[in-house]
This record gives structure tokens, C-alpha cells and sequence, in this order.
């Protein structure tokens, strides 16, 4: 019998190839020795050194890191409060400002940022770091509140009402009752904010002022030149991002081997 040829599995290889051998080419000249970006000529950390030493690239990792972390927790916290008010909202209210919560989400990233650009040239409002956290505010909230949506229609609607019949007072039927049970869905949310923030480059060119750079304005502003600090700086941020995962994946297996140790003990 003919064996049958696993295309499949060769479509799958193409895939993860397309993916993945970028950020490996990336990694690899990092370690160049030269300023060549195809001709490897030694192994060398000085573009890893020059990284540390040029102000201009860390501030903009520190520009990003914060105006992330800053949008991550403004629109986790405002995200949450509007998916539980729309959650408990007439059928009418809920599909009207759903549909305007996906607005932002369908819309090409142009427009929104040129949008955002004229309304703050409209107001004279000075384009700088203010502006651009105000911006990725606005385009994280849709995320956060689409991500926690699916955890609160899971929620009995008689739960809220037990916890004030208990004694809780709406505040504590809030963060004792309703947030411990839709925390996957928060935390969720703030991850794909944060992600979406940290990784934004249109909005973020259009809404910024002179001065304030993230990591993708400042990488774009560099594109013009063979700057291979850029692969050293892509490279801390793709091991920074895989430690992430894998911590995030092995502490909920470690946790459920844990509860499955203690159900047998």
C-alpha cells in the first residue's frame, strides 16, 4: 500500500515557518558582531550594550511599559464596571452600547487614529504623553468589557441578590461576590489590553507629541538606518513575553495538581 503524504502536517510546518523563522532571524543577528543584517561575522553582546547605553531607545521602553501599564489598569477597572452595569441593563441599553463598544474594534486603526488626532487639533489639546495614554485608554475599554461579557451571562442573576439578602452591602456583593467569579474574564481582559497598548503603533504615531516615543515609533522612526540594537530590544522582548507564557501556563497546572493531591490525600 501507498503510503498517504501528510499534507496536513507539511501545511502546518509552512505555517509555523512563516511565523516563527522571522523572529528566529531576529534573535540570531542580535548576536552579530557587525552592523550586517544577512552576513554573520561572530559572536558579540555589543549591540545588547549599545541598547543599555542609547537614552533615546530606553525611553521609549520606558514610555511604553507605562502608558501600558497606566491603560491596562484605567481600562481594566472602567471595562469591568460597564460590563457588570450592562450585565444587569435592559435588553435595548445592552445592544445599543454593545454595538458601540464594538465600534472601536471594527474600525481600521487608521481612522480611529486620525479621528482621535483631529479631535485633539479640534480642542487644541497639546499631543504628548497625555494624549497618547488617553488614546490607548479609549481602545482598550472595548476589549476588557468584550472579554468579561462572557463570564457575566455565565452568572446566575439570583447571586447579587443572595449576597444583599445575606447582609452584603452592594459594595461587597461586588468585590466579594461578582469580581471572585468573573476574575478569568478580567484578567483576561487586562492582558489583552496590555498587549494591544504595549504592541500599538498607528494609533500611537498619529496621537503622540515630539519627544514621546513607544517602541514602535521608535522603531519606525529607525527604519530608515541599519540600527541593530533594534534586533538586541525585539529579542529581550520576545524572551520577556515567553517567560510570560510559560509561567502563566505551568502556575494553573501547578495549581490543579495541587487541588488533585489534596482531594486524594
Amino acid at each position: 500500500m501507498k503510503k498517504k503524504i501528510p499534507y496536513s502536517k507539511i501545511y502546518l510546518f509552512l505555517i509555523l515557518a512563516f511565523f516563527y523563522l522571522p523572529i528566529i532571524y531576529v534573535v540570531f543577528f542580535s548576536f552579530n558582531a557587525s552592523r550586517s543584517l544577512t552576513n554573520f561575522t561572530g559572536f558579540s553582546m555589543r549591540w545588547y550594550q549599545k541598547m543599555f547605553k542609547t537614552r533615546s531607545m530606553m525611553e521609549s521602553i520606558y514610555y511604553s511599559a507605562i502608558i501600558a501599564v497606566i491603560a491596562t489598569a484605567v481600562s481594566t477597572v472602567v471595562g469591568t464596571i460597564v460590563a457588570i452595569g450592562l450585565s444587569k441593563s435592559s435588553r435595548l441599553i445592552k445592544q445599543v452600547v454593545t454595538q458601540i463598544n464594538n465600534l472601536p474594534m471594527l474600525n481600521p486603526d487608521i481612522v480611529t487614529a486620525i479621528g482621535l488626532m483631529l479631535l485633539f487639533s479640534t480642542f487644541n489639546v497639546p499631543t504628548g504623553f497625555g494624549t497618547l495614554l488617553l488614546a490607548h485608554i479609549m481602545f482598550c475599554i472595548p476589549y476588557v468589557i468584550l472579554s468579561i461579557m462572557p463570564k457575566l451571562r455565565q452568572l446566575d442573576d439570583n447571586l447579587a441578590e443572595a449576597a444583599l439578602d445575606l447582609g452584603c452591602t452592594p459594595i461587597q456583593a461586588l468585590y466579594k461576590v461578582i469580581i471572585p467569579q468573573i476574575k478569568e474574564g478580567i484578567v483576561s481582559g487586562a492582558l489583552v489590553a496590555f498587549t494591544m497598548s504595549f504592541d500599538d503603533f498607528v494609533i500611537s504615531y498619529f496621537t503622540t507629541g515630539p519627544g514621546i516615543n513607544n517602541i514602535s515609533t521608535y522603531v519606525y522612526a529607525t527604519t530608515k538606518r541599519i540600527n541593530p540594537s533594534v534586533n538586541a530590544l525585539s529579542t529581550l522582548i520576545v524572551i520577556a513575553i515567553t517567560l510570560i507564557m510559560i509561567v502563566s501556563n505551568v502556575i494553573p497546572l501547578l495549581r490543579e495538581r495541587r487541588k488533585k493531591n489534596e482531594e486524594t490525600a
